[in-house]
């Protein structure tokens, strides 16, 4: 296989780890069955209470140019059941859209509407400029495809949008002085922290679930992703990490003989027949990733994988092991491997890939074989790959420049206030998270066991006690920022 196409596999991995909320619904994803609990046929969040709206949006925020106040329709949706009413200056809960359409959030975040009843609030989710229906002017696909669109698609922008989303709804319910609190899970996450900050006027608070901030531009190693799923691995059986550390050399010793690509085809019963070793092995560390991303109780994938992985009977080598535990977390199936749907994926992914390639660099390697080391993060042959994409280079300090990143707890310390940073020490993105308090009002409510934004997931009565207590800790300081709020309007004599 060419260079270039085995670039785009491991091209692809990439777009899996950056979008793993959107990759983790698709129901035909490796190991489906047991890592998106929540997501049951007939299982949904979406209420017919819900109602949705468009907002006329300006095409760009930040020129003045004739072009840039064009108008495109971006969709948002209300749930006002459980509203106090402006009158009551009730709080409003806002769900900040992230790299995938609104359809798609609202089948897994069900915080908001779990929890507006206590708090009589109104729920707001808005989408993500270029998303869902929110994509200006023609298809997400075709906007891509034209340089100068594109280039309205970015994270200030989408900030900008929300913003004045959030203006004309307070001025439309006549509710100046209800609190909005922002809410959002790993990229959307990183959106709430940074509106908390841009938009101290807008939104008194933020809850962040799973926001990797400091994976921008180098502010934490390197290896810190892998480390956590090599470490994942271990915590779960360390026998299963050994296993699959064997593994990668049992595979490229394989690929190597003349029939080796065969040998590895049947072994795997893969859907296509191998034509290159790559293919294989980004399959591999795509579902050693979702199984440890999304380890979700009470299935707990990752350790179905690895029952299965230890548990293997009749087997001849390492590898029988390893198809095992495929086996164990997908259960038996005619094949396994499908290069065709791989490939079908990217294409999901072209917003996240566009972003990727602009303002939103993770300095994290992603060239490696899941448990051992990664090999440093490569920004020239980064750059380059983006150049080929879209014929401009990314700006991988821009995020940091604007939105800051570096010794955050010096610079945040006495001039941020009320974010709350959740995660979970069990998602390989938590290693780029915020885990200790950076001030009284700056706070991380961290769970050793938590996965990727589960305190988001719509309750279930088997959930933990950690998760349990995570959530309610949350809600706790929400209500003691809207307590405080509510103190201030009375203090100044405001409505």
């Amino acid at each position: 296989m060419a260079t270039g196409k085995v670039f785009l596999f491991q091209w692809l991995l990439l777009l899996a780890f950056l979008s793993v909320l959107v990759l983790a619904k698709s129901h035909n994803l490796p190991g489906f069955r047991h890592v998106r609990r929540n997501l049951r046929e007939n299982d949904t969040i979406i209420s017919s209470s819900l109602q949705t709206f468009y907002y006329n949006q300006t095409l760009d925020h930040f020129n003045f140019q004739p072009q840039s106040f064009a108008t495109f329709q971006q969709r948002y949706m209300i749930d006002s059941t459980h509203w106090g009413g402006a009158d009551k200056n009730a709080p409003i809960f806002v769900f900040l859209g992230l790299e995938e359409s609104l359809d798609e959030s609202l089948k897994f975040v069900g915080f908001l509407s779990e929890n507006a009843p206590r708090f009589k609030a109104l729920i707001v989710y808005i989408e993500h400029r270029f998303y869902g229906k929110s994509v200006p002017f023609v298809t997400q696909e075709e906007a891509l495809k034209n340089e100068t669109l594109r280039g309205y698609f970015n994270s200030a922008q989408a900030l900008a949008d929300y913003a004045e989303v959030l203006v004309y709804l307070k001025k439309k319910l006549s509710a100046t002085y209800s609190p909005i609190i922002v809410i959002g899970a790993s990229y959307g996450g990183m959106l709430a922290t940074w509106f908390r900050l841009k938009y101290p006027h807008i939104a008194v608070g933020a809850l962040a679930s799973s926001a990797p901030l400091l994976y921008l531009d180098e502010i934490v190693p390197q290896d810190a992703f892998f480390n956590t799923i090599a470490n994942d691995f271990v915590e779960s059986s360390e026998s299963c990490g050994e296993t699959i550390m064997a593994s990668w050399d049992e595979i490229h010793k394989l690929a190597s003989r003349h029939d080796g690509l065969s040998i590895l085809s049947q072994k795997f019963k893969t859907c296509q027949k191998l034509n290159d070793v790559s293919e294989l092995l980004t399959y591999l560390k795509l579902v050693y990733y979702l199984v440890v991303t999304l380890d979700t109780p009470p299935t707990y994938p990752l350790d179905v994988l690895c029952r299965g992985i230890d548990g293997a009977k009749n087997v001849i080598d390492v590898l029988d092991r390893i198809v095992s535990g495929l086996i164990a977390l997908e259960g038996e199936k005619s094949c396994y491997v499908n290069i065709t749907e791989m490939q079908l994926y990217y294409d999901q992914f072209s917003g996240s890939n566009w972003q990727m390639c602009s303002d939103w660099v993770m300095t994290i390697n992603f060239d490696n074989d899941a448990t051992v080391p990664p090999p440093p993060f490569n920004l020239e042959r980064y750059v380059k790959q983006c150049e080929s994409f879209y014929g401009v280079p990314p700006r991988p300090h821009w995020m940091t420049t604007y939105f800051g990143g570096h010794d955050m707890k010096l610079v945040l310390k006495r001039f941020g206030s009320n974010i709350i940073f959740t995660n979970g020490l069990r998602d390989p993105w938590s290693g780029g998270g915020i885990l200790k308090h950076i001030s009284d009002s700056l706070v991380a409510v961290v769970t050793k066991n938590g996965t990727h934004a589960l305190d988001l997931f719509k309750a279930e009565k088997s959930d933990p006690d950690w998760l349990v207590k995570q959530r309610n800790t949350s809600l706790k300081i929400i209500k003691g920022w809207i307590k405080k709020y509510y103190e201030d309007l009375r203090e100044l004599n405001l409505k």
